[in-house]
């Protein structure tokens, strides 16, 4: 396997501490950041996990 094939799988972000948010209704919220964030990470996750069913089919002759 060379650079070109290195396709780790994406970080997942780090949650705020529970203390982060001020309960103060701001908008975005702190939590909504997160959440957006979370949204794409696991869309991105998605994404690797078809390449790398891909990559294991083609490494298994499928």
């Amino acid at each position: 396997m060379n650079d070109d094939d290195f396709d780790p799988p994406p970080e997942a972000p780090e949650p705020p501490p529970d203390d982060a948010c001020c309960g103060s209704g701001c908008d975005p919220c702190i939590w909504d950041s997160y959440n957006a964030l979370m949204t794409e990470y696991r869309a991105k996750l998605a994404a690797w996990e078809l390449r790398e069913a891909a990559r294991q089919a083609a490494a298994n002759g499928q």
